[in-house]
């Protein structure tokens, strides 16, 4: 069965060179969700010796209903990992769609448990205040009604350095306290970076999760991150469909048989990364883990890595002072 290649037209997919509507990409179901399982089983070693999924799905900008369906979707077609945020407004959604998910035993065919599924979410702000931050990391892990949370992230370096390095403090007790299995940062440039490791924390920061794809590469961060065994964990891996048509991306999805969303994330398979690919629709987030069934030769990583324009998304924090 040869795999679907997204159109221009971004309501459409090419299947066996016949352009079709991505309502009717159901009709491959059972041969992406094969292969996306491979995929969504596998776990990135992290520098505290623990692990977590290397494809999450994104729940950035989704509405409570709409993250109460797709994590429940999600879990249906293998996903073990979700990325939340207080900023989001939906860690009770994801929690809630959770738990319902593993007590429900006609959806839950596999016995999933707690332990087996990887939950994220983020501080809103950083505070001087380490009460103000202790106080929101146990709303959270009440918010989501998962008993622990298993990364929390400060999800931006806002607030200046003795923000940063208190907030962190209050992470690393809510770490000690079992409030919370693991800690990273979310948005830290380099100087960041070093700020915090040259503080000696008490725990060790296991991602940082920065917006990165071929049309921003971020090389800088990545190389202070691996200087310090951090792991890069992408959000807007996909750039949020704005280089969709780009021809060097075009003609390398052709060349793989495969949609333009599904060359970004193995682009970023490929790199080491974990990967965030975000999507509200079934069909779309089975098929962006479906990325199990080809290569990116080195050839084509430079050529993705060369439309590098430092391309940003959203927001960019990682030179705040």
């Amino acid at each position: 069965m040869t795999s679907p290649i997204q159109s221009s037209h971004a309501n459409f997919f090419i299947f066996n060179n016949v352009q079709l509507p991505f309502s009717a990409y159901h009709q491959n179901t059972l041969h992406i969700m094969s292969n996306s399982s491979e995929m969504l089983s596998r776990r990135i070693k992290l520098a505290n010796g623990m692990a977590m999924p290397q494809i999450q799905l994104g729940l950035y900008m989704m509405s409570g209903s709409e993250t109460s369906r797709a994590v429940k979707w999600a879990l249906s077609a293998g996903y073990r990992g979700f990325d939340s945020a207080q900023w989001y407004h939906n860690e009770r959604e994801a929690g809630q769609a959770i738990r319902d998910f593993i007590a429900d035993a006609k959806s839950n065919t596999t016995n999933l448990t707690r332990e087996d599924v990887h939950f994220t979410t983020k501080l809103r702000e950083n505070s001087t205040s380490y009460d103000v931050v202790r106080k929101s990391i146990k709303k959270s892990v009440d918010a989501c009604g998962l008993g622990y949370i298993d990364l929390f992230l400060l999800h931006s370096p806002y607030g200046g350095p003795d923000a940063r390095l208190t907030s962190w403090r209050a992470v690393e007790d809510a770490v000690r306290d079992g409030e919370v299995k693991m800690a990273g940062v979310s948005n830290f440039g380099v100087d960041h970076i070093e700020e915090l490791m040259a503080s000696n924390p008490r725990v060790h920061p296991v991602v940082n999760q920065i917006e990165v794809h071929p049309f921003n590469t971020q090389t800088a961060i990545r190389e202070v991150c691996a200087k310090h065994d951090i792991v890069i964990e992408a959000y807007a891996p996909l750039a949020r469909a704005m280089r969709f048509r780009n021809g060097t991306i075009v003609a390398l999805a052709r060349k793989h048989g495969c949609t333009p969303a599904q060359l970004m994330v193995r682009w970023t398979i490929q790199n080491g990364f974990i990967t965030l690919p975000k999507s509200a629709r079934r069909d779309r987030l089975v098929a962006n883990a479906d990325v199990g069934g080809f290569e990116i030769s080195q050839q084509d990583m430079e050529k993705m890595d060369g439309l590098d324009e430092g391309l940003v998304t959203d927001w960019d924090p990682t030179d705040a002072p």
